[in-house]
């Protein structure tokens, strides 16, 4: 495992295994720091892009976090793996290369399930492993008993020990009864110790020589299609695409250079193209004034209009009260009776009544009678007779407030603020008139300074618009062979990666012909190889200064014990000490021995129940230190376990194993990287 990314929507997080200086592949890497800062979240990330069936599900990962990237070697030869979060397809991208390539070759889907189709992850990874078509017994005990093919999630049970299987009593999944078989199978398996070996190889050569004749199918069609294409060879390609990529600089250089010549010779122009600016904003001011007065007039004459007709039909009220009197008597206001002349002054006073009038002319008109002291009467006659004041309904002369016909207040009023109107609508008329003018003389200046800007800038610019378009043109013919060149490639590229799938499984092919054949010469003992994990399960315990140590050994199921007792009666930090004796055993063990596993080592939580973290075993605590087990790591790495990897998960490792720690997480927000998601602190 080289490194692992995160790709959210806003950036990545990201851990590496390798050396920062040289880029090679560290033999031991510590992920340090305080709790729930994301430590184990790295494993159980790596372990998703493997073909796990669940991703942590942490807050913080859920809302960053939207695919996990693993980069890897296989046999040596570095890929790249890809997997989103929520995957509902169960499916993997998988590229050669490393990371940070750029284009490369075309990526190959690989579904997670069923682990035993030829095309999935598990199938892939086994083939690197030497293991690919082996099948697991259903009931190891019976001989017609029904099969699985094995899965690499089978083998990751001797690759991964989380931090619920430290110390536990379920170490081979005891209480999982099936999963229990297959790793005994599985390690059966990885030692090349299984039953029916000589029947399995002959099934697994069947199974492969049916794969090696699709994928020489595959092969030569691909490789006829990239024929017929006449791309040419991989040198070429990448001579042809260097080109391409070297001239797309050159062009950029020679474009930047332009346009410093297309500036210095357009400078002159600088005050042109502020006489431009200043006349434009001229301009847009006239134009803004004279819509503001229009908008003014166009509401202003409507309102004129009402005016005058209001005074137009105050004039005619007033008139017509002059012409028409309201109150000439035609009945006798005291019986009602109809009167069979017209009242008039006669020697001046009323007809009617006698009262003494000033006028003269003979007719009696409102105001010119005074009310005759009328005697109060009951009755209908008095309540139509009477007047506001009692009276016959003559008013007093004068008393213009009671006269329902005297509107020349509300005239006088109403022709003063039409005159106003007038006034202002004849005032904006001619601003009007004034503007129109001005906003043209504006948009005239503003066009002749664009006209000369235009002038001023053309002869300087014109020499270079043709280098322009020549720079155009060649840029686009780079960039349409540089990507030739990268479609050229990956096909070439996908055709190496047919032809190295034909070989590897024609090379598979052989070596297990090879085994069958010595099937029945060198078989190697069962009984044996437990006895050798065995003994490195006591010398590794005995290495880390194991309290009372005695009678430590793994019987034929490979069950540990420690004192003549079943590893579920040790305590907690015992049981600690004792799982990761367990794993370490068999993964030395199978190194050395040129088995199947696949080199590397998660462990989760070393100092689990020892004391320097946490939960506190007494018995061990004083007499154990953590020292020593980075010590055994470091011998082993750097002897006969050179070449594997294996990485650690741990709170507070030791100081000696400094150098080892490839991260540090501080779970405090002054002192980054706060943890594996650092910008989610809250």
């Amino acid at each position: 495992m080289r490194r692992l990314r995160l790709v959210g929507p806003e950036r990545h997080y990201q851990v590496d295994f390798v050396d920062r200086e040289t880029g090679n592949l560290n033999s031991l890497s510590v992920i340090a720091g305080a709790f729930s800062t994301g430590k184990s979240t790295v494993l159980e990330f790596i372990d998703y892009c493997l073909g796990a069936g669940d991703y942590p599900r942490h807050p913080e990962v859920i809302a960053k976090v939207l695919h996990a990237f693993v980069e890897l070697e296989l046999s040596g030869t570095p890929y790249v793996l890809e997997r989103g979060l929520g995957d509902q397809a169960g499916q993997v991208f998988l590229r050669p290369g490393m990371l940070d390539d750029g284009a490369g070759p075309p990526v190959e889907r690989r579904p997670i399930k069923p682990p035993g189709s030829p095309d999935s992850l598990s199938s892939l990874l086994l083939m690197h492993c030497g293991l690919e078509g082996v099948q697991l017994r259903e009931a190891p005990t019976q001989a017609n008993s029904g099969t699985d093919p094995l899965s690499f999630r089978d083998l990751m049970g001797l690759c991964f020990l989380p931090n619920e299987r430290v110390a536990s009593k379920s170490l081979l999944f005891e209480t999982q009864h099936m999963k229990a078989l297959k790793l005994r199978q599985v390690v059966d398996v990885v030692f090349d110790v299984h039953d029916d070996r000589a029947v399995d190889l002959g099934q697994r050569i069947k199974d492969l020589e049916t794969r090696l004749a699709r994928a020489r199918v595959a092969y030569e069609a691909a490789q006829q299609i990239v024929e017929e294409q006449r791309l040419g060879g991989r040198m070429e390609l990448e001579m042809a695409r260097d080109r391409a990529a070297e001239e797309l600089a050159v062009v950029a250089r020679e474009q930047e250079a332009i346009d410093q010549r297309v500036a210095a010779a357009a400078g002159f122009a600088e005050a042109q193209r502020r006489r431009h600016q200043a006349a434009a904003e001229e301009a847009r001011r006239a134009e803004a004034k004279l819509r503001d007065r229009e908008t003014q007039l166009r509401r202003m004459v409507p309102l004129r209009a009402q005016y005058a007709a209001d005074v137009a039909k105050l004039t005619m009220l007033t008139e017509a009260h002059q012409l028409f009197d309201p109150l000439q008597i035609k009945v006798c206001p005291a019986c009602l009776s109809t009167l069979g002349r017209t009242i008039r002054v006669e020697g001046g006073a009323c007809g009617l009544c006698h009262a003494s009038v000033a006028d003269t002319t003979g007719t009696l008109t409102l105001g010119d009678v005074a009310p005759p002291a009328v005697p109060e009467q009951s009755g209908a006659i008095n309540g139509a007779a009477a007047g506001p004041s009692g009276g016959t309904g003559v008013l007093p002369d004068g008393d213009s407030s009671l006269n329902p016909f005297d509107v020349s207040t509300e005239l006088r009023a109403t022709k003063a603020r039409l005159a106003e109107l007038t006034r202002f609508v004849d005032d904006l008329d001619a601003e009007v008139s004034r503007l129109r003018p001005r906003m043209e003389a504006a948009r005239t200046a503003e066009r002749q300074a664009a006209a000369e800007v235009d002038q001023a800038t053309t002869r300087a610019i014109s020499p270079y618009l043709a280098e322009r378009d020549a720079l155009a043109r060649r840029r686009q013919n780079a960039t349409a062979a540089a990507q030739l060149a990268r479609t050229g490639l990956q096909m070439v590229s996908s055709l190496e990666r047919r032809a190295n799938d034909v070989l590897r499984l024609d090379t598979s092919v052989k070596v297990l012909r090879e085994e069958l054949a010595n099937a029945g010469q060198d078989r190697t003992d069962r009984a044996g190889i437990i006895r050798t994990i065995s003994d490195r399960f006591a010398a590794i315990l005995a290495d880390w200064r194991y309290p009372k140590l005695s009678s430590a050994r793994l019987n034929d199921e490979l069950v540990p014990f420690v004192r003549d007792l079943r590893y579920t009666s040790a305590s907690s930090g015992g049981r600690t000490l004792i799982s990761l004796a367990w794993i370490l055993a068999i993964f030395e063990v199978s190194w050395e021995s040129g088995g199947s596993h696949p080199g590397f080592l998660f462990l989760d939580s070393p100092q689990k129940n020892l004391g320097q973290t946490g939960e506190r075993d007494a018995e061990f605590a004083d007499t154990v230190t953590i020292a020593d087990f980075y010590k055994h790591l470091h011998t082993w790495l750097t002897g006969r376990g050179a070449g594997t990897q294996i990485i650690i998960v741990d709170n507070a490792p030791p100081a000696e194993v400094e150098d080892d720690v490839v991260v540090r997480y501080s779970g405090r927000a002054d002192q980054p990287p706060y943890g594996l998601i650092d910008d989610a602190i809250a």
